[in-house]
């Protein structure tokens, strides 16, 4: 079985179409069509395509230095890359930037680094992590077993680690604040749920608290209300622990701002895992950025990082990153995807909540920057009578993802499971498009978007159902 073929396991087996070239945000396909690439991927490629730039970048990288050890050698690119972004944010919030090959890896990379702070302080009995229910952080048994999402966890349980990884409530206010209650109410009954886990853990036994700070593919484009991560934070600074945030996937510009926190008016953590948008596609890399505490605490002992990959700081890769990071800066690109992504927000509310039949399935519309989502449920009340669409035991997103595809040739994620508290139920489909997206481009995307859902929907209503409308 080719490596292609075996790169997907379906009941039914299905070969991915074959992608031949690719220039902006459209791919063009072995078939002939051509692929509008809305999702970015995986919100990876933050600059699109075939950016000249990038490509001399990597091919003068290669000309010169493909690969060095890291522990053994250093190399320019990876040192020119490590101080744009630490200078980028400043200094004085990240002292370090470590290397890995991926978002996966950076988790990781970010759990180890905490682990070994706390070691080199001598509080070796600091072995607890926090994080959160409906999350994603990875797919190694670490990064699962940290995050909760019960359809992805499923086929591990078991296996996971239980003792170390430990969970508490979702920021999603919208879907799981209580009755009447207020999202500074919302914020202190989170804040009581994590210092209570603290409590019953042994509070000088946990080394951070997790999250992402703008929940990505698990509950879709979640932002927690204003204040929350200074709440959780305060909780951390009482009991010595660090705080960890998850950027990989929102993280390098996608919220329209260099990290999420900064978009969120939230406090700096102590260590950020971020991969994503700081390669764009163009090579495999990951990193944490540390802060100054953290590197000084590790530097009590022996001063190594204490951890590595053998791809982990890359020249080519490296060389790439800093190219796309100097893309973004000279091309205004923030400033573009901030003004762009309101638009795909206006457009998302204007076009879903004009569809008769639309508007009561979409629970939520929400998003900052290049990063989007839209929240639906498959059930409503309407003039008093519970109506339930009829999908062939389906889920709607990704019947959705699919009418997005046969209708307009486009791509999103179209992902069920962010929507309950033990993320099996809820649907919701996703949009991260490049940060250099044109207008044009965008009103694309949201005319294709619409028409696939009301598609989908309408064909979902049955004809009794809709004489409730009337």
């Amino acid at each position: 079985m080719s490596s292609l073929k075996s790169a997907v396991i379906h009941k039914t087996p299905v070969t991915p179409p074959l992608a031949v070239t690719a220039k902006g945000i459209r791919i063009y396909i072995e078939d002939g069509r051509e692929i509008i690439d809305a999702i970015g991927g995986a919100a990876v490629a933050c600059i699109g395509s075939g950016h000249p730039k990038v490509v001399e970048a990597i091919c003068e990288q290669a000309k010169k230095l493909q690969y060095t050890f890291h522990p053994q050698l250093t190399n320019e690119p990876t040192e020119l890359l490590s101080t744009y972004v630490t200078t980028k944010t400043g200094t004085d919030v990240f002292a370090y930037m470590g290397f890995a090959a991926g978002g996966t890896e950076a988790v990781e990379s970010a759990i180890k680094t905490a682990r070994q702070y706390f070691y080199e302080q001598g509080q070796t009995q600091r072995v607890h992590f926090i994080g959160r229910e409906v999350s994603y952080h990875g797919a190694s048994y670490g990064t699962i077993a940290l995050a909760y999402n019960t359809a992805r966890r499923a086929p591990y349980e078991g296996q996971l680690d239980t003792k170390t990884f430990h969970h508490v409530g979702s920021c999603h206010y919208k879907r799981f604040k209580t009755e009447g209650e207020s999202s500074e109410k919302f914020i202190e009954r989170r804040r009581q749920e994590l210092e209570a886990k603290f409590l019953e853990l042994g509070p000088d036994t946990v080394i951070a608290y997790v999250a992402e700070t703008i929940v990505g593919a698990s509950s879709g484009v979640v932002l927690p209300p204003t204040g929350y991560y200074a709440a959780m934070k305060s909780v951390c600074d009482k009991y010595g622990a660090l705080l960890i945030y998850d950027e990989v996937m929102c993280g390098m510009g996608r919220s329209g701002h260099y990290h999420a926190w900064q978009a969120l008016n939230e406090p700096a953590p102590d260590i950020q895992a971020i991969a994503k948008g700081l390669g764009a596609g163009y090579a495999p890399i990951g990193a944490i950025l540390a802060s100054k505490k953290v590197i000084d605490g590790m530097r009590a002992g022996p001063g190594v990082w204490q951890h590595g990959y053998t791809y982990q700081a890359h020249p080519i890769s490296s060389a790439a990153s800093l190219a796309v990071q100097q893309v973004i800066a000279e091309e205004g690109l923030l400033a573009n995807i901030q003004k762009q992504g309101a638009l795909l927000g206006r457009l998302l509310e204007e076009g879903l909540y004009s569809r008769r039949y639309v508007k009561p399935f979409v629970f939520d519309i929400r998003g900052v920057g290049g990063f989007w989502a839209v929240e639906f449920d498959s059930s409503a009340t309407i003039n008093n009578v519970e109506v339930t669409l009829a999908l062939g035991g389906k889920r709607l997103g990704p019947l959705i993802e699919a009418k997005c595809m046969q209708q307009g040739n486009m791509m999103i994620f179209g992902m069920s499971g962010g929507g309950s508290l033990d993320g099996t139920v809820g649907d919701h489909c996703m949009f991260a498009p490049a940060f250099n997206v044109t207008e044009d481009e965008i009103r694309l995307i949201a005319d294709i978007f619409v028409n696939a859902v009301e598609s989908v929907i309408d064909a979902g209503v049955t004809e009794t159902a809709k004489a409730v409308f009337a």
